[in-house]
């Protein structure tokens, strides 16, 4: 397995090696709560994604669960980062529960955690290099073999955990240089939100790869440190709640500020439904933090 530093790949040569995708129409987007979510299902959102990795202009895409929403909400660091995005996908079934409440629901839930299965073989199949950046030491390199495992193939530009501090100046420089020369066509990174969604959109521009995304637990779930929930729990929307038991003392803190954001938030939506039925106005329209939509 090629580590970052080892890999020289160059990936405009791959990447215009296939006929280019003609312009992908503009996305239908849904407002959840301050979050403007694509219409899309996974097929459609790898579809997507191809079509950005062939245009070639540096973006990224956020994979936006409940959690998401509420640091939106309450960080305004966040918000640019949301509104910059090229694509936003739905991971998370309270969300598309709630999009059905109105009169454009989302088609699906579209998981991360699934997706990067997708984006390898659709990578594999076009010859073109994924750069895998963050985790704990060792889990993007186990990662990236269990795919490489699977879609044999499948090219990995690089493969680095950098150390949970900030770099310094030399080894930012050493660390865009692996990454821009590279060869990657997509940069998955893996550092928490928000940290991760925050350090794509700071350097994404200057590194230019595609498409870059924040993938949160996914190198985990495929390196085998970290279990994923049960398909009938991922079904009945209730795979925070296995992740929640696994993992207790870090995620029952974050899941119990999840579940107060999302009760005010569907307090919020009452208000406006009433307020809508001509029931007097119950909306907090004079507070400019209030989750809307």
């Amino acid at each position: 397995m090629p580590r970052s530093n080892d890999s020289h790949d160059q990936p405009n040569e791959s990447i215009a090696a296939g006929p280019m995708s003609p312009a992908f129409p503009e996305q239908k987007r849904s407002v959840i709560w301050d979050v403007p979510f694509d219409h899309t299902t996974l097929d459609e959102a790898v579809d997507r994604i191809e079509s950005l990795v062939r245009q070639g202009t540096p973006s990224y895409v956020i994979t936006a669960n409940l959690n998401y929403c509420m640091l939106n909400h309450r960080d305004r660091d966040l918000r640019p980062v949301t509104e910059d995005a090229d694509l936003i996908l739905a991971d998370g079934q309270p969300i598309v529960l709630r999009s059905r409440m109105s009169k454009a629901a989302l088609p699906e839930r579209v998981a991360g955690s699934e997706m990067i299965y997708n984006i390898a073989e659709r990578c594999r199949d076009h010859g073109w290099g994924i750069y895998f950046l963050g985790g704990e030491p060792g889990v993007a390199l186990k990662c990236a073999e269990q795919l490489v495992a699977m879609y044999p193939g499948l090219k990995i530009a690089g493969v680095e955990s950098p150390p949970f501090r900030a770099l310094n100046e030399a080894e930012q420089v050493e660390q865009d240089q692996r990454i821009q020369q590279s060869g990657a066509a997509i940069l998955l990174v893996a550092f928490g939100q928000p940290k991760g969604e925050k350090w794509i959109h700071k350097n994404y521009k200057r590194l230019g790869v595609p498409v870059s995304i924040q993938l949160g637990a996914s190198f985990d779930f495929i390196a085998g440190t970290a279990k994923r929930a049960p398909l009938v729990w991922q079904k009945i929307g209730m795979e925070w709640a296995y992740r929640m038991c696994s993992d207790p003392k870090r995620l029952v803190p974050r899941y119990a500020l999840n579940a107060t954001f999302l009760l005010g938030a569907l307090v919020e939506d009452w208000k406006r439904l009433v307020t809508g039925w001509g029931m007097g106005d119950w909306s907090n329209d004079s507070d400019p933090n209030r989750p809307s939509r």
